[in-house]
């Protein structure tokens, strides 16, 4: 709320349009009276207002991280269809201080504890935290001075959150010289190391790796070269960027993938496969990551592919496979290893094979990327 009354005189001092958003999680009676009200306070200040709800979770499962993930897509898709570019969010000093203590009870590293940026992309749509230096505290005396209300979560009071535990144990800190507004710098600082360390693994990931149809190579004599940190954010940038996903890989199978890398044997990692091939080692689709993946010509297909081509009709979508690789006597001429073949893009018609751009038999067809997808080097730098 406080966010919405500061952007609100800001958008009409600058003359921004602005609108807002409310998701209503469904988890609570009072919640849909709640957005109700944001509403009511939106029409008073001339910006439209759209209420999100989010039906999807089951009970299973971490409900606060499924919610956190399902209130970001919608928001996200939300932007999309209103034609916004940038989306603010609330966050504040107290927030990243929180998320920096639970990162630190997870043994995190820069990058954990680097928090939560300031600034990102998030599926073609800015993602914004002006408030990430300004604490409750601060926002609620602001609120409570000029008259504005706000409506307080009873989950925050929720001791089985770990947030909530980390929010309890940051109150005793403060002798300590341990708050909010400390925690939050050193987030800041951490921030600026993460970023020197992604520009060096970016800078070196030139040298080492090379991008291939989608997949990607790397020469493993240079790479053994580079210092671990260097090489650990080069492996989860090439997996995060072939197979997605919100978090990086755990750490377990991050060092037994290291390790094969090093030793030069396959390996798996986060959907990926790791191929040795002579003095390199390919990152590719793993196809049991994909084998159940089928769209139609002119969709996305893998989160990453769009096919097009001539004559559609009955066409689909799907891994090539081992049943399409024998419909490739020739598939060796295009000097990639058999399994990093078996994950690409083609085009079905029943068991007909019509087009395998990425192994050499095209027919006509073209295989592009996605257009939201980035390129690999710049994708580095993205958090």
């Amino acid at each position: 709320m406080a966010l919405l009354y500061l952007l609100s005189e800001i958008a009409q001092a600058e003359g921004v349009a602005l609108c807002a958003a409310t998701v209503d999680h469904g988890l609570r009676p009072d919640s849909a009276d709640e957005a109700a009200g944001v509403a009511s306070v939106c029409a008073s200040l001339g910006v439209s207002h759209d209420v999100l709800v989010w039906t999807g979770w089951n009970g299973a499962g971490n409900l606060q991280d499924q919610a956190r993930r399902a209130r970001y897509g919608l928001l996200t898709d939300w932007a999309a269809r209103r034609g916004v570019s940038a989306i603010a969010l609330g966050h504040t000093a107290d927030d990243q201080a929180e998320t920096l203590l639970m990162r630190l009870g997870r043994a995190a590293g820069v990058t954990g504890l680097a928090g939560m940026a300031a600034r990102r992309n998030q599926d073609g749509i800015e993602v914004l935290r002006p408030m990430l230096s300004i604490t409750r505290a601060r926002l609620r005396a602001y609120l409570s001075n000029g008259g504005k209300s706000w409506v307080e979560d009873p989950s925050n009071h929720d001791e089985r959150f770990d947030r909530i535990r980390a929010r309890n144990a940051l109150d005793g800190l403060g002798p300590l010289g341990i708050t909010p507004e400390s925690l939050s710098r050193v987030a800041e600082n951490l921030a600026r190391a993460r970023d020197a360390l992604d520009r060096y693994a970016q800078v070196s990931a030139r040298d080492v790796a090379m991008v291939k149809d989608g997949d990607v190579v790397i020469d493993r004599d240079g790479f053994a070269r580079l210092p671990d940190e260097i090489r650990r954010r080069i492996v989860v940038a090439i997996v995060r960027w072939i197979a997605g996903g919100d978090y990086p890989p755990r750490q377990t199978a991050l060092d037994q993938a290291l390790a094969a890398l090093q030793a030069g044997t396959a390996g798996t990692l986060g959907g990926c496969l790791l191929i040795p091939d002579g003095d390199r080692t390919w990152f590719c689709r793993e196809l049991n990551a994909v084998k159940r993946e089928i769209c139609r010509p002119g969709a996305v297909w893998d989160a990453r592919w769009v096919l097009s081509g001539p004559d559609q009709r009955g066409v689909e979508i799907r891994a090539l496979g081992d049943d399409g690789i024998r419909q490739l006597p020739d598939w060796r001429v295009q000097g990639k290893p058999r399994g990093v073949l078996l994950a690409s893009p083609s085009g079905w018609r029943g068991s007909e094979l019509v087009c395998a751009p990425q192994a050499g038999f095209a027919n006509g067809w073209l295989a592009a990327p996605h257009p939201q997808m980035p390129e690999f080097y710049a994708s580095i730098l993205s958090h």
